[in-house]
Protein backbone atom coordinates (compact mmCIF):
# COMPACT_ATOMS: atom_id res chain seq x y z
CA UNK A 1 0.00 0.00 0.00
CA UNK A 2 2.68 2.34 1.14
CA UNK A 3 4.36 1.57 -2.79
CA UNK A 4 1.17 2.58 -4.35
CA UNK A 5 0.43 5.42 -2.14
CA UNK A 6 4.37 6.84 -3.32
CA UNK A 7 3.65 6.23 -6.95
CA UNK A 8 0.94 8.24 -6.81
CA UNK A 9 2.33 11.14 -5.15
CA UNK A 10 5.26 11.29 -8.31
CA UNK A 11 1.93 11.78 -10.80
CA UNK A 12 0.20 15.00 -10.28
CA UNK A 13 -2.16 13.51 -13.36
CA UNK A 14 -3.12 10.45 -11.47
CA UNK A 15 -2.80 11.91 -7.82
CA UNK A 16 -5.47 14.60 -8.94
CA UNK A 17 -7.47 12.14 -10.97
CA UNK A 18 -8.28 9.73 -8.07
CA UNK A 19 -9.08 13.06 -6.00
CA UNK A 20 -11.70 13.93 -9.06
CA UNK A 21 -13.17 10.57 -8.57
CA UNK A 22 -13.35 10.77 -4.74
CA UNK A 23 -14.84 13.49 -4.85
CA UNK A 24 -17.22 12.86 -7.18
CA UNK A 25 -18.34 9.91 -5.27
CA UNK A 26 -18.81 11.70 -2.43
CA UNK A 27 -20.92 15.05 -4.11
CA UNK A 28 -22.85 11.96 -5.68
CA UNK A 29 -23.79 10.83 -1.91
CA UNK A 30 -24.74 14.11 -0.91
CA UNK A 31 -26.75 15.13 -4.10
CA UNK A 32 -28.24 12.91 -6.43
CA UNK A 33 -28.76 15.97 -8.84
CA UNK A 34 -25.02 15.78 -9.25
CA UNK A 35 -24.32 12.79 -11.41
CA UNK A 36 -26.59 13.67 -14.29
CA UNK A 37 -26.57 12.91 -18.04
CA UNK A 38 -27.43 16.88 -17.86
CA UNK A 39 -24.91 18.18 -14.75
CA UNK A 40 -21.73 16.16 -16.05
CA UNK A 41 -22.62 17.64 -19.63
CA UNK A 42 -22.33 20.77 -18.19
CA UNK A 43 -19.05 20.42 -15.79
CA UNK A 44 -17.39 18.89 -19.44
CA UNK A 45 -19.08 21.54 -21.15
CA UNK A 46 -18.17 24.58 -19.22
CA UNK A 47 -14.52 23.55 -18.40
CA UNK A 48 -14.13 23.15 -22.33
CA UNK A 49 -14.29 27.07 -23.02
CA UNK A 50 -11.58 28.15 -20.63
CA UNK A 51 -9.60 24.77 -21.02
CA UNK A 52 -9.08 25.82 -24.21
CA UNK A 53 -7.60 29.01 -22.84
CA UNK A 54 -5.57 27.21 -20.65
CA UNK A 55 -3.30 24.93 -23.39
CA UNK A 56 -1.97 28.78 -24.23
CA UNK A 57 -1.44 29.32 -20.87
CA UNK A 58 0.10 25.63 -20.54
CA UNK A 59 3.23 27.04 -23.51
CA UNK A 60 3.71 29.91 -21.73
CA UNK A 61 4.15 28.39 -18.47
CA UNK A 62 6.45 25.97 -19.99
CA UNK A 63 9.11 28.24 -21.21
CA UNK A 64 8.61 29.96 -17.81
CA UNK A 65 6.89 33.38 -18.73
CA UNK A 66 2.86 34.05 -18.19
CA UNK A 67 -0.27 35.84 -19.80
CA UNK A 68 -2.30 38.19 -18.30
CA UNK A 69 -3.64 38.75 -21.08
CA UNK A 70 -5.44 35.83 -22.12
CA UNK A 71 -8.86 36.59 -20.54
CA UNK A 72 -9.10 40.11 -22.28
CA UNK A 73 -7.42 38.91 -25.74
CA UNK A 74 -10.89 35.95 -25.48
CA UNK A 75 -13.04 39.08 -24.85
CA UNK A 76 -11.96 41.06 -27.55
CA UNK A 77 -11.79 37.52 -30.05
CA UNK A 78 -15.51 36.72 -28.90
CA UNK A 79 -16.39 40.70 -29.76
CA UNK A 80 -14.77 40.80 -32.98
CA UNK A 81 -16.65 37.29 -33.78
CA UNK A 82 -19.77 38.64 -33.04
CA UNK A 83 -19.46 41.75 -34.92
CA UNK A 84 -18.56 39.74 -38.23
CA UNK A 85 -21.53 37.70 -37.65
CA UNK A 86 -23.79 40.26 -37.21
CA UNK A 87 -22.82 43.23 -38.88
CA UNK A 88 -21.23 41.97 -42.17
CA UNK A 89 -22.36 38.80 -44.58
CA UNK A 90 -19.30 37.34 -43.57
CA UNK A 91 -18.45 33.63 -44.33
CA UNK A 92 -18.11 32.09 -41.02
CA UNK A 93 -14.55 30.00 -41.60
CA UNK A 94 -13.63 33.56 -42.72
CA UNK A 95 -14.35 35.16 -39.88
CA UNK A 96 -13.12 32.90 -37.53
CA UNK A 97 -9.34 33.00 -39.53
CA UNK A 98 -9.70 36.86 -39.10
CA UNK A 99 -10.27 36.66 -35.48
CA UNK A 100 -7.61 33.98 -34.77
CA UNK A 101 -5.21 36.35 -36.89
CA UNK A 102 -6.19 39.35 -34.93
CA UNK A 103 -5.49 37.44 -31.21
CA UNK A 104 -2.42 35.84 -32.53
CA UNK A 105 -1.01 39.30 -33.52
CA UNK A 106 -1.76 41.04 -29.96
CA UNK A 107 0.09 37.69 -28.64
CA UNK A 108 3.05 37.82 -30.65
CA UNK A 109 2.98 41.92 -29.68
CA UNK A 110 3.29 40.45 -26.51
CA UNK A 111 6.13 38.20 -27.08
CA UNK A 112 7.98 41.12 -29.14
CA UNK A 113 7.85 43.57 -26.15
CA UNK A 114 9.04 41.27 -24.12
CA UNK A 115 11.78 39.58 -25.93
CA UNK A 116 13.28 42.60 -27.85
CA UNK A 117 12.73 45.07 -24.67
CA UNK A 118 13.77 42.40 -22.30
CA UNK A 119 11.01 43.58 -19.79
CA UNK A 120 9.21 40.84 -17.69
CA UNK A 121 5.85 39.54 -18.63
CA UNK A 122 3.49 39.77 -16.17
CA UNK A 123 4.22 43.52 -16.38
CA UNK A 124 3.70 43.06 -20.60
CA UNK A 125 1.11 41.50 -20.40
CA UNK A 126 -1.07 43.20 -17.94
CA UNK A 127 -0.74 46.29 -20.00
CA UNK A 128 -1.93 44.59 -22.95
CA UNK A 129 -5.00 43.10 -21.04
CA UNK A 130 -5.61 46.22 -19.94
CA UNK A 131 -5.65 47.45 -23.46
CA UNK A 132 -7.84 44.80 -24.72
CA UNK A 133 -10.34 45.41 -21.97
CA UNK A 134 -10.30 48.97 -23.29
CA UNK A 135 -11.07 48.30 -26.51
CA UNK A 136 -13.99 45.63 -25.79
CA UNK A 137 -15.12 49.02 -24.01
CA UNK A 138 -14.78 51.47 -26.78
CA UNK A 139 -16.04 48.78 -29.16
CA UNK A 140 -19.18 47.35 -27.65
CA UNK A 141 -20.05 50.44 -24.92
CA UNK A 142 -20.42 47.68 -22.62
CA UNK A 143 -23.06 46.24 -24.45
CA UNK A 144 -23.95 42.78 -25.48
CA UNK A 145 -23.54 42.31 -29.25
CA UNK A 146 -26.37 39.85 -30.14
CA UNK A 147 -27.70 37.78 -33.09
CA UNK A 148 -24.70 35.58 -33.85
CA UNK A 149 -26.48 32.43 -35.99
CA UNK A 150 -25.82 29.83 -38.28
CA UNK A 151 -24.39 26.07 -38.61
CA UNK A 152 -21.06 28.05 -36.46
CA UNK A 153 -23.17 27.84 -33.46
CA UNK A 154 -22.24 24.41 -33.38
CA UNK A 155 -18.77 25.44 -32.14
CA UNK A 156 -20.26 26.35 -28.61
CA UNK A 157 -23.40 24.26 -28.42
CA UNK A 158 -23.60 21.54 -30.34
CA UNK A 159 -23.67 17.70 -29.57
CA UNK A 160 -22.10 14.46 -31.12
CA UNK A 161 -24.31 12.14 -29.80
CA UNK A 162 -24.25 12.74 -26.13
CA UNK A 163 -21.14 14.49 -26.37
CA UNK A 164 -20.70 18.46 -26.21
CA UNK A 165 -18.50 20.00 -28.90
CA UNK A 166 -16.85 21.90 -26.93
CA UNK A 167 -15.26 18.99 -24.89
CA UNK A 168 -14.15 17.46 -28.48
CA UNK A 169 -11.99 20.43 -29.65
CA UNK A 170 -10.40 20.46 -26.19
CA UNK A 171 -9.76 16.68 -26.15
CA UNK A 172 -8.47 17.00 -29.66
CA UNK A 173 -6.43 20.14 -28.84
CA UNK A 174 -5.05 18.07 -26.26
CA UNK A 175 -4.03 15.64 -27.89
CA UNK A 176 -2.55 17.45 -30.65
CA UNK A 177 -0.67 19.57 -28.38
CA UNK A 178 0.62 16.51 -26.08
CA UNK A 179 1.70 14.98 -29.66
CA UNK A 180 3.74 18.53 -30.50
CA UNK A 181 4.88 18.72 -26.72
CA UNK A 182 6.40 15.23 -26.72
CA UNK A 183 7.63 14.01 -30.23
CA UNK A 184 8.65 17.57 -32.23
CA UNK A 185 12.07 19.29 -31.88
CA UNK A 186 9.13 22.51 -31.07
CA UNK A 187 7.83 20.53 -28.45
CA UNK A 188 11.35 19.77 -27.22
CA UNK A 189 13.22 23.38 -27.46
CA UNK A 190 10.38 24.56 -25.10
CA UNK A 191 11.20 22.38 -22.58
CA UNK A 192 14.79 23.22 -22.79
CA UNK A 193 13.78 26.91 -22.85
CA UNK A 194 12.05 26.86 -19.77
CA UNK A 195 14.27 24.07 -18.09
CA UNK A 196 17.21 26.98 -18.92
CA UNK A 197 17.19 29.36 -21.33
CA UNK A 198 20.84 30.34 -21.24
CA UNK A 199 22.31 26.20 -22.10
CA UNK A 200 19.17 26.39 -24.80
CA UNK A 201 21.06 29.16 -26.90
CA UNK A 202 24.58 27.25 -26.35
CA UNK A 203 22.93 24.12 -28.10
CA UNK A 204 21.52 26.67 -30.89
CA UNK A 205 17.79 27.24 -30.05
CA UNK A 206 16.44 30.55 -31.60
CA UNK A 207 14.90 31.30 -28.05
CA UNK A 208 13.37 34.74 -28.33
CA UNK A 209 12.57 33.80 -31.64
CA UNK A 210 10.59 30.49 -30.17
CA UNK A 211 8.99 32.50 -26.95
CA UNK A 212 7.59 34.88 -29.86
CA UNK A 213 6.05 31.96 -31.56
CA UNK A 214 4.52 30.72 -28.03
CA UNK A 215 3.19 34.17 -27.20
CA UNK A 216 1.56 34.26 -30.75
CA UNK A 217 0.09 30.92 -29.99
CA UNK A 218 -1.34 31.25 -26.83
CA UNK A 219 -2.85 34.89 -28.40
CA UNK A 220 -4.41 32.33 -31.00
CA UNK A 221 -5.97 29.83 -28.33
CA UNK A 222 -7.36 32.51 -26.76
CA UNK A 223 -8.92 33.87 -29.31
CA UNK A 224 -10.49 30.63 -30.10
CA UNK A 225 -11.76 30.25 -26.82
CA UNK A 226 -13.87 33.99 -27.37
CA UNK A 227 -15.55 32.08 -30.51
CA UNK A 228 -16.51 29.26 -28.72
CA UNK A 229 -17.85 30.98 -26.00
CA UNK A 230 -19.25 33.84 -28.27
CA UNK A 231 -21.01 30.40 -30.16
CA UNK A 232 -22.11 29.21 -26.72
CA UNK A 233 -24.15 32.19 -25.56
CA UNK A 234 -25.20 33.30 -29.65
CA UNK A 235 -23.11 36.50 -28.43
CA UNK A 236 -20.08 38.60 -27.99
CA UNK A 237 -20.57 39.79 -24.47
CA UNK A 238 -17.73 42.79 -22.92
CA UNK A 239 -17.31 40.61 -19.28
CA UNK A 240 -16.58 37.27 -20.89
CA UNK A 241 -12.91 36.02 -19.88
CA UNK A 242 -12.80 37.89 -16.35
CA UNK A 243 -11.78 34.78 -14.77
CA UNK A 244 -10.33 32.97 -17.32
CA UNK A 245 -6.81 34.33 -16.40
CA UNK A 246 -6.60 32.57 -12.95
CA UNK A 247 -8.58 29.38 -13.88
CA UNK A 248 -6.13 29.04 -16.97
CA UNK A 249 -2.87 29.75 -14.38
CA UNK A 250 -4.59 27.36 -11.59
CA UNK A 251 -5.17 24.16 -13.89
CA UNK A 252 -2.12 24.43 -16.19
CA UNK A 253 -0.41 24.59 -12.53
CA UNK A 254 -3.03 21.73 -10.47
CA UNK A 255 -2.29 19.77 -13.99
CA UNK A 256 1.99 19.76 -13.59
CA UNK A 257 3.11 22.04 -14.93
CA UNK A 258 5.83 24.40 -12.92
CA UNK A 259 5.49 28.07 -12.72
CA UNK A 260 9.60 28.07 -12.84
CA UNK A 261 9.60 26.56 -16.30
CA UNK A 262 10.41 23.23 -18.26
CA UNK A 263 7.82 20.94 -16.51
CA UNK A 264 4.21 20.63 -18.11
CA UNK A 265 1.68 18.71 -20.04
CA UNK A 266 -1.54 19.42 -22.02
CA UNK A 267 -3.41 16.47 -20.76
CA UNK A 268 -2.44 17.75 -17.00
CA UNK A 269 -3.78 20.94 -17.93
CA UNK A 270 -7.21 19.08 -19.06
CA UNK A 271 -7.38 17.15 -15.83
CA UNK A 272 -6.68 20.60 -14.08
CA UNK A 273 -9.62 22.67 -15.73
CA UNK A 274 -12.07 19.59 -14.83
CA UNK A 275 -11.37 19.43 -11.28
CA UNK A 276 -11.45 23.74 -11.14
CA UNK A 277 -14.73 22.86 -12.94
CA UNK A 278 -15.96 19.96 -10.83
CA UNK A 279 -15.75 22.53 -7.96
CA UNK A 280 -17.22 25.31 -9.38
CA UNK A 281 -19.71 23.18 -9.78
CA UNK A 282 -19.99 21.55 -6.45
CA UNK A 283 -21.02 24.96 -4.97
CA UNK A 284 -24.18 25.28 -7.45
CA UNK A 285 -25.20 21.21 -6.63
CA UNK A 286 -24.93 21.83 -2.81
CA UNK A 287 -26.72 25.27 -2.95
CA UNK A 288 -24.19 26.98 -1.60
CA UNK A 289 -24.32 30.68 -2.17
CA UNK A 290 -21.69 32.30 -5.34
CA UNK A 291 -20.14 34.55 -3.35
CA UNK A 292 -18.34 31.61 -1.93
CA UNK A 293 -16.94 30.80 -5.55
CA UNK A 294 -14.41 33.46 -5.57
CA UNK A 295 -12.81 32.06 -2.03
CA UNK A 296 -12.76 28.89 -3.25
CA UNK A 297 -11.14 29.64 -6.82
CA UNK A 298 -8.52 32.05 -4.29
CA UNK A 299 -7.84 29.16 -2.27
CA UNK A 300 -7.13 26.11 -5.21
CA UNK A 301 -5.01 29.09 -6.69
CA UNK A 302 -3.17 29.27 -3.38
CA UNK A 303 -2.94 25.72 -3.25
CA UNK A 304 -1.74 24.83 -6.54
CA UNK A 305 0.82 27.44 -6.25
CA UNK A 306 2.24 25.96 -2.87
CA UNK A 307 2.53 22.46 -4.78
CA UNK A 308 4.13 23.94 -7.77
CA UNK A 309 6.60 25.17 -4.87
CA UNK A 310 7.48 22.01 -3.17
CA UNK A 311 7.28 20.30 -6.35
CA UNK A 312 10.24 22.51 -7.54
CA UNK A 313 11.88 21.99 -4.08
CA UNK A 314 11.97 18.18 -4.73
CA UNK A 315 12.96 18.89 -8.53
CA UNK A 316 15.97 20.65 -7.40
CA UNK A 317 17.19 18.33 -4.83
CA UNK A 318 17.05 15.25 -6.70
Amino acid sequence: MANIWKKMTRSTILFIVLFIVVYAAALTFVSPNFLTAYNVGIIFKQMSFFGVVALGQTLVLIIAGIDLSIGSIACLGGIFFALFMTQTEMNPVLAIVLVLIICAAIGYINGLIITKLRLTPFIVTLAISEICSGFVLVITKGSTIQGITGKVLILGQGMLGVVPVPVIIFAALCLLLTYVLRFTPFGRELFAIGGNAAAARLVGIQVEKTKRLVYLLSGAFAGFGGIMIACRYNSGQPTIGDSWVMSSITAAVIGGTSMSGGVGSAVGTFVGALLMQLLNNSIVVLNVSQYWESVMTGGVVLVAVIIDAVRTMFRNKS
